[in-house]
């Protein structure tokens, strides 16, 4: 994982008004997330199992997530890498799994890789950070 260091960090807007534009931006809103936090992540790089993701955390300071009008801060971005098996699921619930279709996503095999040539990653997520504050930075509460 690297953190990031960017002017977004604790900053605090409402969740509907910066929900669109951070979506505009190829970051989707994660859909597991409690009514006082969450997080938007975008893909920054995909090759066969691996990802490396940008990911903004976001904490609720007024109201729950599911309202658009709760006011949010923004804690401290960061790239991380997940490593996923592409192949089939062998455990011992793929068959049930398979014939049932109760669980259709395999646990990642690494949740937080090593990411090489982490300036490089470091940059990429600085500069997509600086591209969505810029347009959310009128939106932007005291």
């Amino acid at each position: 994982m690297i953190q990031l260091q960017t002017e977004i960090e604790g900053r605090r807007a409402y969740f509907g008004a910066v929900r669109d534009i951070f979506h505009s931006y190829g970051c989707s809103f994660c859909s597991n997330f409690d009514y006082d936090q969450g997080k938007f992540d975008a893909l920054l790089w995909r090759d066969g199992g691996e990802s490396i993701y940008l990911r903004v955390p976001i904490y609720v300071v007024d109201g729950a997530l599911d309202h658009s009008n709760a006011l949010v801060e923004f804690g401290t971005p960061f790239v991380i890498k997940h490593v996923i098996n592409i192949g089939l699921d062998h455990d011992e619930n793929s068959f049930v799994t398979g014939t049932t279709g109760l669980d259709q996503f395999q646990t990642p095999l690494d949740k937080d890789d090593y990411i090489y040539d982490k300036s490089r990653w470091e940059k990429a997520g600085k500069e997509a950070i600086h591209q969505v504050f810029s347009s959310i930075n009128g939106l932007l509460v005291s």
